[in-house]
């Protein structure tokens, strides 16, 4: 009977055909979860994507004119943290939603599952503690080299912020990249 509900094994939830009942109702591989699937892996790409950059824009915003620098700096600046940061959000909650919809296939107590949610956690603590002020510092003060109003050690300030703003983005790639590896290979998972 390959439309029993009954189900003995995890193996057997993935492999099994399922009927047309099964794949609209909620649960693992259900239609409810391969749309918050897709849709997590959507927010992950505009999200993450959106930041993942960033460096190389303000790399090369410092070969330019101080007002092309603050244009640069500025547009970065609020893709990143009123455009991307929304998407990076809705990953994290859509990924919740995706271990709840698993029907136990996956479970908070996985190690995939914790350790990626205290990254996650952590990297936005980082991101909204320690990166985005400075940034919002080196636009502000590139502001005032633009305007003729910043003091006469902008320019170091300003290469300090970068050097600060570079160690934390790396890091946060970094923690990126684990979480990835975590989703990908779901260590303690069982599967």
């Amino acid at each position: 009977m390959s439309e029993q509900l009954e189900v003995n094994s995890h193996d057997e939830m993935l492999t099994r055909p399922r009927s047309a009942w099964e794949t609209h109702s909620m649960g693992f591989n259900s239609g409810v979860y391969n749309v918050f699937l897709f849709l997590h892996v959507l927010a992950v790409i505009v999200g993450f994507g959106g930041v993942l950059l960033n460096g190389l824009y303000a790399s090369r915003a410092r070969r330019y004119e101080p007002a092309q620098t603050l244009a640069v700096l500025e547009v970065n600046g609020f893709v990143s943290s009123r455009v991307a940061e929304w998407f990076i959000l809705a990953a994290g909650i859509l990924g919740f939603g995706l271990v709840s919809l698993s029907d136990g296939v996956f479970s908070w107590g996985q190690t995939w599952v914790w350790l990626s949610i205290l990254l996650y956690v952590v990297s936005l603590g980082v991101s909204h503690g320690l990166l985005l002020p400075r940034v919002r510092t080196m636009i502000a003060t590139q502001a005032g080299l633009v305007a003729g109003t910043a003091s006469a050690d902008a320019p170091a300030r300003m290469e300090a912020l970068g050097k600060q703003v570079g160690m934390f983005s790396g890091a946060l790639h970094l923690s990126f990249v684990v979480i990835l590896v975590l989703m990908i290979f779901k260590p303690g998972s069982g599967l």
